[in-house]
């Protein structure tokens, strides 16, 4: 079967790499090319485009772009039920006596064009009709010839592990979130069972540095390159105002990922507002600034700008005394890398930097590029919004898909590296499950350590005091 080549390799600085297994016509059969670039074409068409035959295999770009975008105007399983159908069809794989010589030319195509699928996206595969589809087109193709049973055993196996895995991932998820609660909660109740702080348990910031990094680098990997499209399915305008996904999302990583950024914040903040003495608080500071400095020196940008969120928060930001304890010029040199302004120019520019040790690199440790999430999402926002999915003549608009997938295929060849850094359990359990305090309860801590400046915060306090403490 013909290797699948990299992510990195797919996709060229026009946009897509069109010479990998190319052998179609130009502007054939309702699709439009300009120089060789496939441009629009219409639904039916590209499907057919994606449906391999004995003489031609589509570009490997190709499929990840049509698997990718696709799901904008019908259900994976439908596009699936689709490809079989044309599979069966064409090759009349349906018919009593079967070619055994025509199999063997056509089994190898089509079984590679479903381990592409299930590989790249298994998720779209915790549908039983997916499975359905999926089964018995494999075993039209394995009832030619025992080695490709062998083959379509190994491409069930393979699906059935991930899945297996991603399940497995969600119960740990649910359960951390399960038993998380607000921080104040349990020091009113039981004190001594959160006396611990971050640095009495992992006191050097490189060493926190790389197990955020393991955090960051599971969570990512369970993100499957369509929930970036999923994320703003709406109607197709062409489909009677059927929903094409809508409510049969398969997954929440990508949400539970961001959540993670915010407990992350808000875990930093928790931190610096909990100490009684100011010295203390200055000490903590200077801490995750350290942290936050390593993690930008790993490649760590979405820890990094969480440290620095953390610590932007009007709790943390208004305690001007300790503050004024901490050396703050290393903490101006990491703000300025991730300044907002110019639509976040200098941590784009860290960014490609990253990316581009990452494709030289000789190590898994120079491979890590977390680029920063929130923001990636908005990126791939915008290029949605910014271009229609299909073109006055209803055709697919396939130029605003290519772009969508160079973004996403980047994001894929991060999300593989593993972790070069060795796990500590206790860190680990300390960072996922450590309770935080909610916003009033960082507000309460922050106007315990250092009282209110004026009017608003007094009444505040004193709200809080009472809410929170039951006291007056």
């Amino acid at each position: 079967m013909p290797q699948t080549p990299p992510f990195a390799a797919m996709f060229d600085s026009s946009g897509y790499n069109r010479n990998l297994y190319q052998s179609k016509e130009d502007s054939c059969g309702g699709l439009y090319y300009h120089d060789n670039n496939l441009l629009s074409g219409s639904l039916e068409a590209l499907i057919q485009h994606l449906v391999p035959n004995v003489d031609y295999y589509p570009d490997r770009t190709y499929i990840f772009t049509f698997l990718l975008s696709s799901r904008l105007f019908m259900h994976p399983y439908e596009l699936m039920a689709k490809v079989c159908h044309l599979c069966i069809e064409q090759q009349r794989l349906s018919e009593p006596g079967l070619d055994k010589n025509r199999i063997r030319k056509i089994a190898p195509k089509i079984l590679q064009l479903l381990t592409e699928w299930t590989e790249t996206f298994p998720y779209d595969f915790r549908d039983e009709r997916m499975m359905r589809n999926l089964k018995e087109l494999a075993q039209r193709i394995a009832s030619g010839d025992e080695m490709y049973r062998k083959n379509v055993q190994q491409l069930l196996q393979n699906l059935l592990r991930k899945l297996a895995t991603v399940s497995q991932y969600e119960e740990v998820l649910a359960k951390i979130n399960a038993t998380s609660t607000d921080r104040l909660t349990v020091l009113k109740t039981k004190p001594q069972s959160i006396q611990r702080d971050i640095i009495t348990v992992c006191n050097d910031p490189y060493a926190l540095a790389q197990q955020l990094t393991h955090i960051e680098l599971e969570r990512l990997n369970y993100i499957g390159p369509e929930e970036f499209v999923q994320a703003f399915v709406q109607k197709d305008p062409l489909d009677n105002d059927k929903s094409c996904y809508g409510d049969r999302k398969k997954t929440r990583n990508l949400e539970a990922y961001v959540e993670w950024f915010n407990r992350l914040s808000y875990l930093v903040a928790t931190e610096i507002c909990m100490p009684v003495k100011k010295k203390h608080r200055a000490r903590v500071i200077e801490y995750f600034i350290d942290v936050a400095r390593e993690c930008f020196n790993i490649g760590n940008f979405n820890s990094l700008m969480a440290i620095i969120s953390g610590m932007n928060m009007s709790p943390v930001s208004r305690l001007k005394k300790t503050w004024a304890k901490v050396k703050t010029a290393k903490f101006d040199i990491l703000e300025h890398q991730m300044d907002p302004s110019s639509n976040f120019y200098n941590y784009r520019t860290a960014l490609r930097g990253a990316a581009q040790r990452s494709l030289t690199a000789h190590s898994n440790r120079e491979k890590i590029v977390i680029p920063f999430f929130s923001l990636l999402i908005k990126d791939i926002y915008f290029l949605n919004e910014g271009c229609a999915n299909r073109l006055p003549n209803g055709h697919v608009n396939f130029e605003k898909f290519w772009e969508l997938a160079k973004q996403v295929s980047e994001f894929m060849t991060w999300k593989q590296v593993e972790c070069p850094f060795e796990r500590d359990r206790k860190i680990l359990q300390y960072l996922l499950t450590i309770p935080v305090f909610s916003d009033d309860a960082l507000y309460l801590a922050s106007y315990e350590s250092e009282s209110p400046e004026n009017h608003i915060e007094k009444d505040r306090w004193k709200t809080l005091r009472s809410t929170l403490l039951g006291r007056v």
